[in-house]
């Protein structure tokens, strides 16, 4: 489903990615973990098509196609979804308004008729309810007087309305307590474990890996993929840290 070749990538002109390969095929759940300044969050953005990333090097297919020939919104419409590590606020806009546009602009752009506001609604309803989100919550600005984990929850309701084949959820467990990371997991299993889906999960700890129980957990350092292994991986570095792991 996702297929990265020898990425590489810079910021301001200095190199973060560099030559980083990997694959994560349909109905699999991936796990990156990695000091700060490895290039995790790089390596989002840059699968998001964020502005200020330079790809200098490798490629990337996504559903058979070239990912960094597409701009953002076509990078969405084909199923593609990032989670930001700090999701942003947009005053003046509802959460509804905002999930329904964006639903029926995918919609419209795979060809599909877009959801009348009750059928939008029902759908809204519905996701919220897996999150344990009062639909009230929905009706307010986006992010605007959002907790941490306000915010992560309303992105993962999010996700379950536009439905994506693919998620890149960076860093989602931050911000989050106990109670409130079984809820975001047990979301994130509902919504992305199947058949035709797959998740790729950059976290720095092994709580969430926890409940979503991923299939492969990567080491991302010197802006590559030193190593990978299965969830026992991840119980590793949290008992070595990554130098010794990484090394």
């Amino acid at each position: 489903m996702l297929k990265i070749e020898n990425l590489t990538a810079t910021v301001a002109d200095k190199t973060i990615l560099d030559g980083l390969t990997l694959e994560v095929n349909a109905g699999e759940v991936h796990a990156i973990m990695g000091p700060n300044g490895a290039g995790k969050s790089t390596l989002a953005y840059v699968l998001g098509g964020r502005p200020g990333y330079e790809v200098t090097g490798g490629s990337v297919e996504f559903m058979g196609k070239d990912l960094l020939d597409l701009e953002p919104h076509e990078r969405a419409a084909l199923g593609f979804f990032l989670g930001f590590q700090y999701p942003v606020e947009i005053p003046g806009v509802s959460n509804v308004q905002f999930l329904r546009e964006a639903l029926n602009s995918q919609r419209k752009a795979r060809g599909e008729e877009p959801l009348s506001g009750g059928d939008f609604l029902k759908l809204a309803r519905e996701k919220a309810g897996l999150l344990k989100m009062d639909m009230e919550m929905l009706k307010r600005q986006v992010n605007v007087g959002f907790s941490g984990g306000e915010k992560k929850r309303a992105e993962m309701v999010q996700m379950g309305i536009l439905d994506p084949k693919f998620a890149v959820l960076d860093e989602t467990d931050s911000g989050l307590d106990i109670d409130a990371l079984r809820i975001v997991g047990d979301g994130i299993n509902t919504i992305m474990r199947g058949p035709d889906k797959a998740a790729l999960l950059i976290t720095h700890y092994q709580r969430l890996l926890e409940v979503v129980k991923p299939d492969y957990v990567h080491v991302l350092a010197r802006g590559k993929i030193v190593k990978t292994g299965g969830p026992e991986l991840a119980l590793r570095l949290e008992e070595e840290g990554y130098e010794v792991v990484a090394a």
